[in-house]
């Protein structure tokens, strides 16, 4: 482990699940979410996709202030994949505009309410305009200490890591020591949140896409076949409490979790 990497560890800035046991509290820490099923919403209303993927921004509004209000300190929401590129150029330079114009418009209410904003992924494909609007958003609101609410636009989970081990090992370059998980994380592109207790997909499918496939190894998976537009604080609420069911038990036995 490099020097660096061991004073960052030494803050508290990093967390295992493979390495320590997490603490588990009634309330998850940190959720994830895939907001699947904004097309098949508008179609089912004989409605664009446009519209499904609007609905589905005052769904997030109503997401974050629960979130919020319940003191969840870390909401990430998958917005758009690396792989999504492939889809309709039409549909896409409109969730382009639509990202643009949600951050315009919530990026005050978000520091209003002291809720931190991050965007992650590679901006490499964006248009000048758009990452300048993301960077003055998180320098808005990097100081505040309450949510902090991370986008996953052109995000992968491959290129994640990949990006990862090259940013480690240009760091690490005189080392001649193997590299440990502890080597990793701190180049990670959520280093600065604990990996998360509940991941939510909406809409029916039951797969990841590709979504922190380091992050989410000891995470607790709920599929719902609500579509992402419909998904109130009823269907929230419901996730919760499947969460709040679970043995999180770390590799452990069900006897171990009990007597501790």
């Amino acid at each position: 482990m490099s020097i660096t990497t061991k004073r960052l560890f030494a803050k508290g800035f990093f967390s295992s699940s493979t390495k320590t046991i997490p603490d588990v509290n009634q309330l998850p820490n940190h959720i994830a979410i895939i907001m699947d099923g904004n097309g098949r919403w508008a179609r089912k209303r004989f409605l664009p996709r446009i519209a499904g993927h609007k609905r589905g921004v005052e769904v997030v509004r109503d997401v974050v202030k629960k979130c919020a209000q319940l003191d969840i300190k870390f909401l990430t929401l998958f917005a758009f994949s690396s792989e999504n590129w492939r889809r309709p150029e039409e549909e896409v330079s409109f969730l382009m505009g639509l990202f643009m114009d949600a951050l315009k418009r919530e990026v005050v209410k978000l520091h209003e309410n002291n809720i931190r904003l991050i965007l992650i992924g590679d901006r490499s494909r964006f248009s000048t305009e758009l990452v300048q609007q993301i960077e003055a958003s998180e320098a808005l609101t990097q100081d505040n200490t309450g949510l902090t609410l991370t986008i996953a636009a052109n995000y992968g989970g491959r290129w994640d890591l990949l990006q990862a081990m090259n940013k480690m090992i240009k760091a690490n370059s005189q080392s001649a020591q193997a590299f440990e998980e502890e080597d990793l994380t701190p180049f990670l592109t959520m280093h600065y949140a604990p990996e998360p207790d509940l991941f939510i997909r909406t809409g029916g499918e039951k797969r990841i896409s590709n979504f922190l496939l380091w992050q989410l190894a000891y995470t607790e998976f709920y599929f719902t076949d609500t579509l992402w537009p419909d998904f109130d604080e009823s269907s929230f609420d419901q996730a919760v409490i499947s969460y709040q069911q679970r043995e999180r038990r770390f590799g452990r036995t069900s006897e171990q979790v009990t007597n501790t």
